[in-house]
């Protein structure tokens, strides 16, 4: 056994089975074979809501582009789900969005930017093959030039009412609904592997237990003491 599955299962005696069986069945569920690049969102209610969504659909990984505005978690829209995530945030870079789509096409993503173009696709069609990572714009203008010109696609939700546009958290879960269903019935690898899923289990069950830190730097304390009596 190897030192984060030790970790796992000594910090997992502090928490409750229950719990302990519920990571477990919600991170066979995981993926970062899509993921949501939310750009510049000013209204932190709508963020924290689509935060919800990513936790409730399956998605590990948010990354969060902050120009103009610095987002900040409403807890009392996202309800606890961003401890169940990853969010990555690009804030001290001279481009911060193109930081992020550079990162994101080094791990392979193809980077689908949601909006209305006329090189797009309705969201049932769209090709979910390469890792895809959907770029949702600030509330009012979109997506940006800058994602315009580096995008490897486009996305829109077929509308027909008045109304030009979803909100970006109802956009965000109707896109979600529609793309993880497409995945789990599909051949795809999409889960997480061996060791992703040891890290992000790590860091659900830190955040669950009160002074983890300190749990923690026990156990170290005694695998490392176990180890010199070893080589005794």
């Amino acid at each position: 056994m190897n030192d984060n599955k030790k970790l796992i299962e000594y910090l997992s005696g502090f928490a409750s089975e229950e719990r302990v069986k519920k990571f477990h069945d919600v991170i066979n569920n995981r993926t970062r074979h899509i993921t949501i690049v939310l750009e510049d969102i000013y209204q932190p209610h709508n963020a924290s809501a689509v935060l919800r969504s990513c936790d409730c659909f399956g998605i590990q990984d948010v990354h969060i582009i902050e120009n103009k505005n610095q987002y900040t978690v409403n807890q009392d829209i996202a309800l606890g789900s961003s401890k169940w995530l990853n969010l990555i945030k690009y804030k001290n870079h001279p481009n911060n969005t193109l930081a992020c789509i550079n990162d994101l096409k080094k791990k392979g993503y193809r980077i689908v930017a949601t909006s209305p173009h006329k090189e797009d696709n309705i969201i049932q069609e769209l090709d979910i093959t390469s890792k895809t990572a959907l770029v949702f714009g600030t509330e009012l203008k979109g997506i940006s030039d800058e994602v315009m010109q580096h995008a490897d696609g486009f996305v829109k939700i077929p509308m027909y009412g008045f109304t030009e546009s979803f909100n970006i958290s109802v956009s965000a879960a109707l896109c979600l609904h529609t793309l993880v269903h497409k995945l789990h019935h599909s051949d795809i690898h999409w889960q997480l592997d061996d060791q992703e899923k040891e890290q992000v289990m790590t860091e659900w069950l830190r955040n669950s237990i009160n002074r983890s830190d300190l749990i923690e730097e026990e156990f170290y304390k005694s695998n490392s003491g176990n180890r010199k009596e070893q080589g005794d």
